[in-house]
């Protein structure tokens, strides 16, 4: 933890300009904001075409002049899944905990007070091991104004140290879930995801992600990741512009609560009532059909 008692933010930037000036805004608006160290991690060139949005970027970010800004700008191009491990790693080791974000997110202004009291709140429980900024485009029926359930995010999250140190980059759990067909519908949520499927293509090289290998460490230890009930996070990425996201479907976009998260679980246990909601959400979401109406939908009405 600082000084300040705040956890410090990791940003991950690279190319994209508007994304990346529109997230640092929000972030400046969040309560806390002038107590929190803010780290921006800027990604080098992947080629000479690059050059121009990298320099842009880059100027975007040193024109906010805050004081607790520090920027690291890498000569070379590390990749978004690198630069994310190298990153929490380094803050992890330094401070104990990190709240995460990347250059196509805009948070809620109670993003940083709901993702500090929750790191403080499960800080000695081993079981929780990421806090989610996020949340999925559905309703749910909880009475308080956050969820444990047993899978990550990637949009807007935090963790600490004492969970960071099971990381597997190395993917070691891939074998056991190989070898276990019950393992690994319990991966998939019941077959509501394809994330095996995510994972193989991570062995095979045609993935690099840190996200399907978090999730798999988190899997593999029985963690449970903390979600608000109404999201803090919007994802601006699915422009084409992305990483990983290459297609302009827009299923995942939840609009931005704007009411603060008060009431968190005593106890992380997992809710069940809203995890069979949101598996039926992910499932709906993963048929073919309905994959191809909404894109139907945003080429028909988005151009």
């Amino acid at each position: 933890m600082s000084s300040t008692g705040f956890a410090p933010v990791a940003l991950f930037v690279y190319k994209r300009a508007s994304h990346t000036l529109n997230t640092l805004g929000a972030l400046s608006r969040c309560l806390g904001f002038a107590h929190t160290p803010v780290y921006v991690f800027c990604d080098g060139p992947k080629t000479s075409a690059d050059h121009a949005a990298v320099a842009e970027v880059r100027l975007i970010v040193k024109q906010q002049r805050w004081s607790n800004l520090t920027i690291i700008e890498r000569a070379e191009n590390w990749g978004l899944a690198k630069s994310i491990v190298a990153g929490v790693t380094e803050l992890c080791e330094q401070f104990g905990r990190v709240i995460v974000l990347e250059d196509d997110l805009e948070v809620s202004p109670y993003f940083l007070e709901y993702m500090n009291a929750a790191l403080e709140k499960y800080a000695s429980f081993e079981q929780v091991m990421q806090v989610s900024g996020y949340m999925f485009p559905v309703t749910l029926s909880a009475n308080i104004d956050a969820i444990c359930l047993p899978f990550i995010t990637s949009w807007g999250w935090a963790t600490w140290d004492r969970a960071w140190k099971y990381f597997d980059s190395d993917a070691k759990g891939y074998i056991t879930l190989a070898n276990d067909a019950a393992m690994r519908r319990r991966f998939d949520l019941q077959g509501a995801y394809p994330y095996f499927k995510a994972l193989v293509q991570q062995q095979q090289g045609k993935l690099n992600s840190w996200a399907i290998l978090w999730y798999l460490s988190v899997f593999m230890k029985h963690g449970v990741v903390v979600y608000p009930t109404h999201s803090l996070v919007r994802n601006n990425g699915f422009d084409g512009t992305g990483t990983n996201w290459k297609s302009y479907d827009t299923g995942f976009i939840s609009e931005l609560s704007n009411l603060p998260v008060r009431l968190l679980p005593e106890f992380p246990e997992v809710d069940s009532a809203s995890h069979v909601i949101i598996t039926r959400y992910l499932r709906r979401y993963n048929n073919p059909l309905f994959k191809f109406l909404r894109r139907f939908r945003v080429k028909v009405f988005c151009g």
